[in-house]
């Protein structure tokens, strides 16, 4: 994290804390590069890693806090994490944003959702007797009440991240040998699938569903864009074992990045109801949308393993695979039948409204 930390702040945040907090008395350092002309701290510009780097400008200490003053850093990683990703309703704080601090969030969920949605979301969805009225404006407005949440809880971990308490590493040197570079990405898979499927099937248990998970559980034919739509401590804590990995394992710089767009991208694919992935091993689309549809099965993120072990899988229908019978009246009364039965007994009274059961306006 130290690396987009790094990115951000020399294209965007170094400006911002140079204007709400600026230096009093600027003196030279004669470290500086020739872009930087006065600098009021002792801060040095140190890469974050060796490959890649961003040269400061001439904001990059212009401000009373800098670089590396943990209170900055803590701010800067809860602005990354939230207001750039709440750039769908951008807040009066999030004006003092450049475009370009905003775009990482925009591309983790609003873009790569919006692009699922036009290219590979079924639109036929809209029919099923299960969509509900103002779904996507509402799926929207639930990750951006989200947002902010996850975001406070998130930035202390980003924070122990940047300042050098988790075993995240540069160079190959650094890490545990070459070999580690590529073990490193099914262990990452293994570790989360595992710790996700627990988390997300104790988030089933009835003292905990309705108050976590049941706002989630309102796309019962959810879009992308319900990817990220969670009660913020629901998301918070299926999140959790992506970012604990780091303090127990040891993982590469640009890796963690890459991981982190890729859950993001992940979560999206899964919630496209697109179901390509007809494999008894991948927890694809099918298997999610089963949980979606009938509630206690299919918990697992990436694979089908631990619900196998744990009695909880349950194979996606074969209509789903075939295109002209997966969005059939036939299959959805079907669906509808055994939904009913199973979200009575889950979660009791029904309070969702169904875009089907709206009254149809007479011309």
């Amino acid at each position: 994290m130290d690396i987009v930390l790094e990115f951000f702040d020399t294209f965007a945040f170094d400006a911002m804390w140079a204007t709400l907090l600026p230096a009093k008395q600027p003196a030279y350092a004669p470290n500086a590069t020739s872009s930087v002309r006065e600098i009021p701290t002792t801060w040095q510009f140190v890469p974050a890693s060796d490959y890649l780097s961003f040269t400061p400008r001439k904001y990059a200490c212009m401000s009373q806090w800098p670089r590396d003053d943990w209170r900055r850093q803590l701010v800067t990683l809860f602005l990354i994490i939230w207001c750039v990703a709440h750039a769908l309703h951008p807040t009066r704080l999030g004006t003092l944003l450049t475009p370009s601090a905003r775009l990482f969030g925009v591309v983790l969920y609003f873009v790569f959702a919006t692009l699922s949605y036009v290219f590979v979301f079924d639109k036929a969805a809209f029919n099923h007797p299960k969509y509900l009225k103002n779904q996507i404006r509402l799926e929207i407005r639930q990750a951006n009440i989200a947002f902010p949440v996850i975001a406070v809880l998130t930035a202390p971990i980003f924070l122990l991240e940047v300042r050098g308490y988790s075993k995240l590493y540069d160079t190959t040197a650094e890490g545990p040998g070459l070999w580690y570079n590529f073990l490193q990405f099914p262990l990452f898979i293994c570790f989360t699938d595992y710790c996700i499927y627990w988390i997300h099937r104790y988030l089933h248990h009835p003292l905990i569903y309705k108050r976590l998970h049941k706002p989630h559980h309102k796309w019962i034919m959810p879009t992308p864009y319900a990817s990220h739509a969670f009660h913020p401590l629901d998301g918070f804590a299926q999140g959790f074992p992506y970012h604990m990995f780091p303090f127990i394992f040891p993982l590469q710089k640009f890796t963690y990045v890459f991981l982190f767009i890729f859950i993001n991208f992940w979560t999206i694919m899964i919630h496209d109801g697109e179901y390509i992935a007809d494999n008894p091993i991948i927890n694809g689309a099918a298997c999610h949308t089963m949980h979606h549809l009938y509630f206690n099965f299919n918990y697992g993120q990436f694979t089908t393993l631990w619900d196998r072990l744990g009695g909880s899988y349950r194979k996606p229908n074969d209509e789903l695979f075939r295109k002209e019978l997966k969005m059939c009246q036939t299959e959805w009364n079907k669906q509808v039948k055994e939904i009913e039965k199973i979200a009575n007994e889950v979660e009791g009274e029904n309070d969702r409204t169904n875009l089907a059961d709206e009254p149809k306006k007479v011309r």
